[in-house]
């Protein structure tokens, strides 16, 4: 009998031991805390003065920022009265409710049919060094009256049209005297890109990132510095930079081959070239900002790659030359969640003013 026991003993502890093969143990908090100052050490004064922390309202010598403008430039970014048919506003495509875009590869006009380039976030935006992939636009003022008038996009043949349509609207003859008191006839189409514009220079999205930019490094969990490190590691950082972390150069997409290789592309883009017709732009696209890129795939110019995963792992092989480990494009996938913000509920509602305007517009 005592045999029996001992075998069963036995049994029992080998199993115990085989079962803990391999399983790691869970780290002290004594340990935690040592790893992330030793990696805050590493890391921290170099990604404060790579990244630097994002400040708003995006202030602009040619058009101040007033409450009467950002008010005014609310109501128009999401009135449907701005496209042809009625059936578009700004917000269709850059949707304030899904940080500022719709999550499709390219956005339906307002007779349904598709552009040929994704819609970027409209978050931040005033920030950037230009508007839109090629950078044909230099701010978001010149930038919010071009869809406007694109026939793909909201197709309003021309200024005078939308002018006249809402220059009949009592609504509008009030908000554009109070955005611009000097001017003797406000509703102009010069003064709806200026409120648009205003609007839209406020939308700026700081995240915890931003905290520990400004030295707080307890805003930042250990899981998050080590993405940091692997994404300045990688080399991202000769890209994604700045407040922004992109959004201030040009760049080829695909210096270490063809980016359709990878994307999968139906079409194959040729960037700015189509702009300015230099074979050097040809295939060469803004670089993105980071901010928010977890909630606004799918990504690139022409929205062909859904996952962020892939993403990362696309841009280590075309612009890094590298293939990068499955644990490191995770490490850079964690650290890129850091950069999604809080979106105020006041900014992702539509006015109050619109709910209330049942004007009957002519065709």
């Amino acid at each position: 009998m005592k045999s029996y026991f001992l075998i069963i003993a036995t049994c029992l502890v080998l199993c115990t031991c085989n079962s803990s093969e391999g399983v790691e143990e869970p780290k002290s908090q004594a340990a935690i805390f040592r790893e992330n100052q030793e990696l805050e050490a590493l890391i921290g004064e170099k990604a404060r003065a790579v990244f630097k922390p994002i400040v708003g309202p995006a202030e602009s010598p040619d058009n101040p920022i007033t409450k009467e403008k950002v008010d005014l430039g609310k109501v128009l970014y999401f009135d449907n009265r701005l496209s042809k048919d009625q059936k578009n506003s700004c917000n269709s495509c850059h949707n304030l409710s899904s940080f500022g875009v719709d999550n499709l590869p390219t956005s339906p006009g307002d007779a349904g049919k598709s552009g040929s380039r994704n819609s970027p976030s409209v978050f931040n935006a005033a920030l950037h060094a230009s508007q839109f992939w090629d950078g044909r636009a230099k701010d978001v003022e010149e930038q919010a009256g071009l869809p406007i008038l694109n026939p793909v996009e909201m197709a309003i043949p021309h200024e005078e049209f939308l002018i006249e349509r809402i220059s009949e609207i009592k609504m509008y003859q009030t908000l554009f005297r109070a955005a611009f008191p000097e001017d003797k006839n406000p509703v102009n189409y010069t003064n709806l890109k200026k409120a648009i514009g205003a609007f839209e220079r406020i939308l700026i999205t700081p995240s915890h990132f931003d905290d520990y930019l400004a030295g707080n490094s307890s805003a930042f969990s250990l899981e998050e510095k080590k993405g940091l490190k692997s994404f300045m590691d990688a080399g991202c950082i000769t890209c994604h930079a700045g407040p922004l972390l992109g959004a201030n150069l040009f760049q080829k997409f695909g210096l270490y081959g063809d980016y359709w290789q990878h994307t999968k592309s139906k079409v194959i883009d040729e960037g700015r070239f189509t702009l300015t017709a230099l074979e050097s732009d040809k295939y060469v696209f803004k670089v993105p900002s980071l901010r928010n890129v977890a909630k606004t795939a799918p990504y690139f110019h022409d929205g062909s790659v859904t996952s962020l995963d892939e993403s990362v792992r696309i841009m280590g092989v075309m612009n890094l030359g590298k293939e990068l480990a499955e644990e490191e494009i995770k490490s850079i996938v964690t650290f890129l969640n850091s950069l999604t913000a809080d979106i105020p509920d006041d900014v992702k509602t539509p006015p109050t003013l619109l709910e209330k305007e049942f004007v009957v517009i002519r065709p």
